[in-house]
């Protein structure tokens, strides 16, 4: 008889657990947007986004002389609540209009130089979004 009960509450036992997995579904928390690497999701006070592609990095290189500062572009997605996607473009410094407010690529990392080419997963973002109720 007790045996019987062991095995009750061994199996139950089993079976919350297993259920708990199955709930969280394996989800790993957002990234705050605050280094966000090329792929990766970021919840930016607010908006779900999603750096896909770097189109552009003229960022005059660190220990170089040049005339032009450069500039940085990449190609987002926006994950909207209902789960559409709503692919944009931001640019180093400067305000995107998204959602109820406006989203800014504040700094990409590394810094640039001339003896080194960066590869996509070398990238690291920081975002910033103003707006929201």
């Amino acid at each position: 008889m007790q045996n019987r009960r062991l095995l009750a509450a061994l199996s139950l036992g089993t079976a919350f657990a297993l259920s708990a997995c199955a709930a969280t579904g394996g989800a790993t928390a957002l990234s705050d947007g605050s280094n966000v690497a090329l792929g990766q999701r970021a919840m930016v006070d607010g908006p779900i986004v999603q750096p896909v592609e770097v189109l552009e990095d003229s960022r005059c290189p660190m220990n170089a002389r040049c005339v032009w500062a450069g500039r940085v572009r990449v190609k987002m997605i926006w994950w909207r609540g209902n789960g559409e996607k709503q692919v944009f473009e931001v640019t180093l410094g400067e305000a995107t209009p998204l959602a109820d407010g406006a989203i800014r690529l504040e700094s990409v990392r590394p810094e640039k130089r001339t003896d080194v080419t960066l590869s996509p997963q070398d990238y690291r973002f920081s975002f910033r979004f103003d707006g929201g109720i």
